[in-house]
């Protein structure tokens, strides 16, 4: 070890970096108090410990509100590091021990927010003793948080060709175009793609997956995309169509439901269904916790009958 951090170590202590990032989470002295069962006097102590160790404050106050100092925003980042090498340690000795267990930390696209919970079903089956954060996000917070190194795993479609990212296919994603019941395509469907992109079509908003998909099928085909309304994600599409305001297209993962009971139906269109994959992504050379690494072997091992385990656990209510 060297000798140089030997004086700042001997003054340092893992509760008080574990208070210093509740404080920096929750933006408030006395949150943490509250949420580390501390006084608030307690806590205050505890930063000013650190600040006496490092010879810099942690935090400034500007008007009411807490702000982390630069000094502040670099030991945010190494104690970060920190407790996520402890958190890798606990799971390789709990390996070591014969069993999985620790946090998985997944972000999904809200295209597959649908699937996630059916894949989880069957690894929390196998692997009980782990636990799961899931954060759903938009493609372009799904790309960020691949550039910060945020999760284990990102479930998207769509990867962009990065050859910093490395990802594995698991599952088909269909994009279906999708009319309500009762629409006048129920007994005449158009013959021409176009024709149905005309009708007042409903888009998820620039940059997102499904959009993505679609524009490039349209420009490979030479054909018109100006969607009638934009929203920001497929369940607010899928509900706008089930309104009667319009037509869509769809990944039908997230529609399933709404088929078998009648309330939105397929259009058989030349082309249809666009088809893409569902991939887990992560940075190449990423090292994977013990935890990450068995949720990719379950995946893996279940790609053939990834199907059937997806719509096992799913019907409509």
């Amino acid at each position: 070890m060297p000798r140089n951090i030997q004086p700042l170590l001997n003054r340092l202590s893992f509760r008080q970096l574990q208070v210093f990032m509740t404080v920096s989470r929750l933006n408030s002295y006395s949150k943490a108090a509250e949420e580390l069962g501390l006084t608030q006097p307690a806590v205050s102590a505890q930063i000013r410990q650190l600040d006496d160790a490092l010879g810099q404050p942690l935090f400034d106050y500007v008007g009411k509100r807490l702000y982390r100092t630069q000094v502040g925003d670099e030991l945010a980042l190494a104690t970060r590091n920190i407790f996520n090498e402890i958190e890798r340690l606990q799971m390789e000795v709990a390996e070591l021990q014969g069993s999985v267990r620790g946090e998985l930390k997944l972000a999904a696209v809200s295209t597959a927010q649908s699937i996630v919970p059916r894949l989880l079903k069957g690894f929390l089956q196998q692997y009980p003793e782990v636990s799961i954060r899931v954060r759903v996000v938009n493609r372009a917070q799904a790309l960020d948080r691949l550039q910060q190194n945020t999760d284990d795993l990102v479930i998207m479609g769509m990867v962009p060709s990065d050859r910093s990212l490395s990802f594995t296919p698991f599952l088909d994603n269909e994009m279906v175009a999708v009319i309500p019941a009762e629409h006048p395509f129920q007994k005449s469907p158009p013959t021409k793609i176009q024709t149905f992109l005309n009708q007042r079509l409903i888009s998820r908003e620039p940059g997102s997956g499904t959009r993505l998909a679609l524009e490039a099928f349209c420009a490979e085909h030479r054909l018109g995309l100006k969607p009638y309304m934009e929203l920001g994600s497929n369940d607010a599409v899928k509900h706008a169509v089930l309104a009667g305001l319009g037509v869509a297209v769809l990944p039908r993962v997230s529609i399933d439901a709404e088929l078998k009971l009648g309330w939105l139906s397929i259009v058989p269109l030349a082309g249809f269904p666009l088809r893409r994959s569902w991939c887990t992504v992560h940075p190449r050379g990423k090292h994977q916790s013990p935890v990450a690494l068995a949720f990719i072997n379950y995946i893996q091992d279940n790609i053939p009958n990834m199907k059937a385990i997806l719509s096992e656990h799913h019907s409509p209510s």
